[in-house]
């Protein structure tokens, strides 16, 4: 694919007018095809086109067969990255596969066989066994976030997958922080290093980390309470464990705080409807485990709260990569019970002690989210929603907020104040021709 091309499409679809100098540092080194690639940079600071666009560029449009895969170790990071990749090209058809959701789809989407294919691991490998994809014609591999990729959890499943492709020409490898020791398996050619971590702007020094001191060892209302200090802006509390974040959530909830929940043991659309109405502005807490470290890019994520203590560094380097990301700035607030200290690899800039506030304000969101059941595949588009809403609904273009089209499904952002009526008028209206159902995403407004 043509490279000017690419990047004129990062400016039309991505706002990206010219890369950085990590970026540009990195296509230099990819001018090489005979050398693998390792590339360490903070979370934020743009690796997924460092590297799509020469992925992108090494691809022959033209040719029939799987060129590049793009493995990462969510679903969540998946598509993100798949977004970018998928904005970038304009021949080359990019397709992405995860858990969670049906294989038909997948199947019917590689049955035209892909240029690129963006991957967990797993999901790729069950493809692959199943037939539905042939690997070995793989010249191009990127492994995002290796330092999880690479971990012993996926161990069989990477080994498999680099036996099925023996073909492989270049491996670029990413990530914010490194690991003890190479796989062998991995096989790296002369790997060029490109260390960023030092020459880049760290999210750390655009941070300011807090430690919060609970009175009591539940942390429960130091937390309500530390909310109703930080106001607002879009939050992200931080626990170790799914049954903690459970019983974090089902609190706040009950305090009527507009917020989501975040962990591996929800269905995969419960996970991204949780996300998109984060992102919108529907939730402004999002009560989540480790699993919304990595993949999640938000923008404006203002607030970080370690409820519970990271378990280690690399935890916490991830955790507070959700917020201060480009050039934003943000805060990070960790909470100490009466018997906790701060591990040695967390460095406060003040501590705080939060009491109950005189007068509790509310922390709802002025903001509702709405669930269209239709999709991309029953041909429904953003305009038509947007349109809709408009016609059927009065709404003004101005009112309607973000919009997350899925397969099956679309979730829009509304105000909040008169969505009961919107309800329905647009419930007895018709979208294209067609009656849809729509409710109230996460319930009662």
């Amino acid at each position: 694919m043509n490279k000017s091309k690419i990047l004129e499409n990062a400016e039309k679809k991505l706002g990206i007018s010219q890369l950085n100098a990590m970026q540009r540092q990195v296509l230099a080194c990819t001018c090489d095809s005979t050398r693998d690639l390792v590339i360490y940079a903070h979370t934020g600071s743009g690796k997924t086109l460092a590297f799509a666009v020469p992925i992108l560029e090494s691809v022959d449009a033209n040719l029939c067969s799987l060129q590049a895969v793009v493995l990462v170790p969510s679903r969540e990071l998946a598509i993100q990255v798949f977004s970018v990749l998928h904005a970038l090209s304009h021949e080359a058809k990019v397709t992405v596969c995860y858990g969670g959701h049906t294989v038909e789809d997948e199947r019917r989407s590689l049955a035209v066989t892909p240029a690129v294919v963006v991957a967990t691991p797993g999901r790729l490998l069950d493809h692959a066994r199943r037939r539905h994809i042939d690997l070995s014609t793989v010249r191009h591999l990127v492994i995002d976030e290796f330092d999880k990729c690479l971990e012993l959890g996926f161990s069989d499943e990477m080994q498999h997958l680099f036996k099925a492709m023996p073909h492989l020409c270049r491996r670029i490898l990413t990530s914010a922080t490194a690991i003890e020791a190479m796989p062998g398996y991995v096989r790296l050619n002369e790997p060029i290093i490109l260390d960023f971590t030092d020459l880049t702007v760290a999210p750390q020094s655009r941070m300011t980390v807090h430690a919060v001191m609970a009175h009591d060892k539940d942390k429960l209302f130091t937390l309500y309470h530390l909310l109703q200090a930080v106001g607002s802006g879009l939050t992200i509390v931080f626990l170790n464990h799914r049954e903690a974040a459970e019983r974090v959530f089902a609190f706040l909830k009950g305090k009527d705080v507009s917020c989501g929940i975040y962990h591996g043991g929800m269905q995969q659309i419960e996970r991204e409807m949780a996300v998109a109405m984060f992102r919108n502005g529907t939730h402004t807490v999002l009560v989540a485990t480790d699993l919304a470290s990595r993949g999640l890019d938000i923008d404006g994520v203002k607030h970080i709260i370690h409820y519970n203590l990271p378990l280690t560094q690399s935890i916490y380097t991830h955790r507070n990569g959700r917020t201060a990301r480009v050039s934003a700035d943000g805060s990070v607030y960790v909470i100490l019970g009466p018997d906790e200290r701060c591990p040695d690899f967390i460095t406060t800039d003040k501590d705080l002690h939060i009491g109950a506030p005189q007068h509790l304000m509310p922390l709802k969101s002025q903001v509702v989210t709405l669930h269209f059941a239709a999709g991309r595949k029953e041909k429904i588009s953003r305009a038509d929603i947007v349109g809709f809403l408009v016609a059927s609904g009065g709404l003004e273009a101005s009112q309607i907020g973000h919009i997350h089209l899925s397969d099956h499904y679309a979730l829009v952002a509304v105000p909040r104040n008169g969505c009961h009526k919107l309800l329905e008028a647009l419930n007895s209206a018709r979208i294209k021709g067609r009656r849809v159902r729509i409710t109230l995403a996460g319930g009662k407004a």
